[in-house]
């Protein structure tokens, strides 16, 4: 059996000294100023004209996704929606960074993720809708998105559930010899879930390649980070945890591109977790259910509307010659009309059979389920005008 001493890496001091939180002093990564321009002495990252137009596009289509989306939940079409207004950077900039083999752990605010690997707007609509051609049946709420071909894990409601699951993936990554990782988005609320200490501790001791993306956007609902915890910040406690950490701006298209590109490769070639804090901020409100006026003023968020990271994106682009605003002007009508189409027609896609309720867990439903639909199936019947035309419909098309 292996001696271990556990205080080898101690050193010794003779003289009480308390630590402070302040010692860490933790910087953020910034390779473009507010207005665009690139900061003192930094080193961008490599990156073409025919990249930087897909990310600008990708962010815009992810803003006009959000904002018709949130107009479709106003006129009663979806139940809900979460916008990312002003987290486009975080989740479009990151998802550049790796590998399509890499697997996405998503929390529910990382919608330009998917854009840019590939996800389709109808594929959007279908879930959104609940319609027969959501993968997910119907099952979960709207901005629950989920795709096997794009290793896109299916997003769960419960806050930091999937960052215990990331570790655990990537283990199994490790031991398979893979050449991926995994990531796992999250925002710094839910950094407060029992979960994220799991986790992390979890994917440190396995040394799991797992990057832990927090998008710190500044609340958690209501409740501002101040009010959340004493320490500095989220980028903290991974040091606390023997993870390598990074922290970034959030807003900053070519910081957070750059400090995935290091957490990858660090991730990859030392099998190890590495937590990135991206420091942004929620333009929008935290979901269709929530009035920001009652916890935050229009100063605060006038001030960060100046960090936005599309136009400051577009203003480095602009430096550098491949601002086309014309082509983008384009661009965003016809986005504008693909998405409006999509929406049209898969609200007119019927619903999925009643009967799919049961199944998909046993091989064949256990007598006491069968009985719990025909029960279901008796109230619709019973009270109509309650429910949709084809609540009741099973999968022969009869009521």
């Amino acid at each position: 059996m292996q001696d271990r001493n556990h205080l080898s890496h101690v050193k010794l001091t003779h003289k009480a000294k308390v630590i402070t939180n302040g010692l860490l002093d933790i910087p953020m990564l910034q390779l473009l100023d507010e207005t665009g321009k690139p900061t003192k002495d930094s080193e961008l990252p490599k990156i073409d004209q025919e990249l930087a137009q897909k990310i600008l596009e990708s962010m815009h289509y992810t803003r006009l996704l959000d904002e018709r989306m949130i107009g479709a939940q106003r006129q009663g079409r979806i139940s809900f929606y979460l916008a990312s207004r002003g987290e486009e950077a975080a989740t479009v900039a990151s998802a550049v960074a790796l590998d399509a083999n890499d697997m996405i752990m998503s929390q529910y605010r990382e919608q330009g993720a998917l854009v840019f690997r590939g996800y389709t707007t109808q594929q959007f609509m279908n879930q959104m809708f609940s319609n027969q051609e959501d993968p997910n049946k119907g099952r979960q709420m709207p901005i629950h998105y989920g795709d096997k071909a794009l290793n896109f894990m299916t997003i769960s409601s419960p806050l930091g559930t999937q960052i215990p699951q990331a570790s655990g993936y990537a283990y199994g990554q490790k031991m398979a010899g893979k050449d991926a990782i995994t990531i796992c988005y999250f925002g710094e609320g839910a950094a407060s879930e029992g979960d994220f200490h799991a986790g992390l501790n979890m994917a440190a001791v396995l040394n799991c390649p797992c990057i832990f993306f927090c998008r710190n956007n500044g609340y958690a609902i209501s409740t501002p980070a101040e009010e959340q915890f004493a320490g500095d910040g989220i980028a903290s406690r991974g040091i606390g945890y023997g993870v390598n950490t990074i922290r970034v701006d959030g807003n900053d298209v070519l910081a957070v591109y750059a400090a995935t590109q290091i957490a990858r490769e660090m991730a990859l070639e030392k099998k190890c977790p590495v937590l990135i804090e991206a420091m942004t901020y929620r333009l929008s409100a935290h979901s269709t259910s929530d009035d920001p006026t009652g916890y935050r003023s229009k100063e605060e968020e006038q001030q960060w509307a100046k960090k936005d990271p599309i136009t400051r994106f577009e203003a480095w682009m602009q430096t550098k010659g491949w601002l086309d605003e014309k082509a983008i002007e384009a661009f965003k009508d016809k986005t504008r009309a693909d998405i409006l189409n999509a929406l049209k027609v898969a609200e007119k896609v019927p619903v999925c059979p009643i009967e799919d309720i049961i199944e998909d867990v046993y091989d064949t439903p256990p007598w006491h389920l069968q009985k719990q639909l025909d029960e279901l199936k008796a109230h619709i019947n019973k009270y109509p005008e309650h429910y949709p035309k084809t609540a009741n419909r099973d999968k022969k098309g009869a009521n």
